[in-house]
């Protein structure tokens, strides 16, 4: 049984960026919802009993039942892209990448602010309800990219793992932006955590 990655922050710790009613609601509300639909749609999937949900989004077309397989892409994709949204706005952190990822950043886009004008752009131009993503990997390539809904790069199958994901369905930010996505995009980065991002990079490259 899969559960909500656990907060070792506050609901409120990200104000005035990302305020409290969104986060308490974006976590106990629909991360909540989305990991309990996608434990509920694998008990009728005894093969992946024991399987990462890494390996589930990957095996998605083994599923034959087309109303399971679209509850555990749904699901199953908003279980996991959210984990990554919150565990990369933990509070603290360098709020520039360092290191070998930022090396990278150089190397595939010029330098951070190059990347963060990609990676705002992919999420301010996503039509509707979806994510942008930062990508890597066992390369230590780096790419960005934005999905409709709760899909993401894994279930491509192509090799790419998400290490920052930006939520852009409007529950992440109505309340308090309402329809300014881009001022909430601007919010973000405020309270990204890069040496989270950071690590996420090295678990791909080390796979």
């Amino acid at each position: 049984m899969f559960k909500q990655i656990e907060l070792n922050y506050n609901f409120n710790d990200l104000e005035p960026h990302i305020d409290e009613l969104t986060m308490n609601t974006h976590y106990s509300k629909h991360h909540a919802a989305y990991t309990n639909n996608l434990n509920g749609a694998l008990e009728k999937l005894p093969q992946f009993k024991d399987a990462s949900i890494e390996d589930i989004l990957k095996k998605l077309s083994d599923i034959s039942d087309e109303t399971l397989r679209t509850a555990v892409r749904n699901n199953g994709g908003g279980y996991y892209n959210h984990n990554l949204y919150f565990e990369t706005l933990k509070p603290g952190g360098s709020k520039k990448p360092m290191g070998d990822l930022a090396s990278r950043i150089e190397k595939d886009f010029g330098d951070y602010d190059s990347l963060k004008e990609k990676l705002t752009s992919a999420a301010v131009g996503r039509f509707g309800s979806g994510w942008a993503w930062l990508s890597a990997n066992k390369s230590g390539d780096l790419q960005v990219t934005s999905s409709p809904n709760q899909d993401n790069p894994i279930m491509d199958n192509k090799g790419w793992i998400p290490i920052l994901g930006i939520d852009v369905w409007e529950h992440a930010y109505y309340l308090k932006y309402k329809n300014l996505r881009g001022d909430y995009i601007s919010a973000f980065f405020e309270v990204l955590n890069w040496d989270e991002v950071a690590a996420n990079y090295a678990k791909v490259k080390s796979a």
